[in-house]
């Protein structure tokens, strides 16, 4: 009996070795940057986006996932430009919260951005001092029934890059960070960002059936 003890503690090492290598990759675990929702109004003066990112602090391609933290972003694209400063607030149960936006001519928008505990969930108000006038809207969340978790989205791109991703490993380790974020055009899709810190593989999802929609390689 002593001896199979023994025998069953020299191999437990091996075992557990082995059963790890069989465990699902946790790619989760590697996120840099998540955007999970978008919220979504607009009048005839302007169209005001709320963004929900969380993301990684510093921000770099390196291949590494550090800590992320959440950010509200809120965009403001005017049909005109107003006469004077646009701010945005949120106005939630427990007080509002918001701000001046910041004017960006690269993207014709006003932005502002503010780190937050929690994210929306379903609609959204917002209060939005457009030059001399002050408008107060919901914003509702553009993800339905059908729209995958980023999670789900990640793990359909993986399986998709298995041979890119076995690249990226350094002996037997996976050294890549990934990149989510929910985008809105005429639907809902998914960007997903693979960087192992030399190349960025980056893909494009259909949000609702996860299908691969393209794909582009690119060196940093």
């Amino acid at each position: 009996m002593k001896k199979r003890f023994v025998l069953a503690v020299m191999f437990l090492p091996a075992l557990l070795a082995g059963l790890t290598a069989c465990a699902k990759e946790e790619y989760a675990d590697r996120l840099s940057e998540v955007r999970s929702d978008i919220f979504y109004a607009e009048t005839e003066q302007f169209t005001v986006t709320l963004f929900c990112t969380a993301r990684e602090y510093p921000y770099a391609d390196d291949g590494i996932a550090c800590p992320v933290s959440k950010v509200a972003e809120i965009s403001v694209v005017p049909v005109a430009p107003p006469d004077g400063t646009v701010e945005v607030y949120v106005v939630a149960e427990g007080g509002e919260w918001g701000g001046e936006a910041s004017y960006r001519s690269v993207y014709g928008d006003y932005r502002y951005s503010q780190g937050v505990d929690v994210f929306p969930a379903g609609s959204v108000t917002l209060r939005v001092v457009y030059g001399d006038r002050v408008q107060e809207l919901a914003a509702t969340s553009v993800r339905n029934e059908h729209t995958l978790s980023p999670e789900a989205a990640l793990n359909i791109a993986a399986a998709s890059e298995a041979q890119a991703l076995a690249r990226m490993k350094r002996d037997g380790v996976l050294c890549a960070e990934f990149r989510v974020r929910l985008l809105r055009r005429d639907k809902n899709y998914y960007y997903v960002g693979m960087i192992d810190g030399k190349t960025t593989i980056s893909l494009l999802l259909d949000a609702d059936t996860g299908e691969v929609l393209a794909r582009r390689e690119s060196p940093l």
